[in-house]
């Protein structure tokens, strides 16, 4: 069965950093792009941040770049986002995804409706 946890939420004060964690099991994803996501109270479920297979390549959304860092760790299956500078306005539910359309590509996808697998998600609270 091919599981994605999240991991490493929380409540902390805005200016504060959180790591968040995205171990994954069942089948690796070490060729796939995988991204992280976040939903708010009453809003869609948005872009954060991608990365490629090797986490060469990467993206973020404009709302979190300069403060939040992607990265993975193929040997060990994990993707990580490194929360730095939080606002509140970063309050949500936080998603990874894994988007096996893009097999050891340069490319990593933002949209959300391409990824196949997603965690359960992780509360973050920024409170100011």
């Amino acid at each position: 069965q091919v599981q994605l946890v999240e991991s490493g939420g929380g409540l902390v004060q805005a200016g504060g950093s959180l790591r968040l964690s995205c171990a994954a099991s069942g089948r690796t994803f070490s060729n796939d792009a995988m991204g992280w996501f976040r939903q708010a109270p009453g809003k869609e479920r948005e872009f954060v941040a991608t990365n490629n297979w090797s986490g060469g390549i990467r993206y973020y959304a404009d709302s979190v770049k300069g403060r939040f860092t992607i990265s993975r760790d193929n040997a060990k299956n994990t993707l990580y986002l490194q929360m730095n500078s939080l606002k509140p306005e970063d309050t949500a539910v936080y998603y990874c995804a894994a988007d096996e359309t893009y097999y050891r590509s340069s490319y990593a996808s933002s949209n959300p409706n391409d990824y196949d697998y997603w965690g359960q998600g992780t509360q973050v609270t920024v409170s100011s």
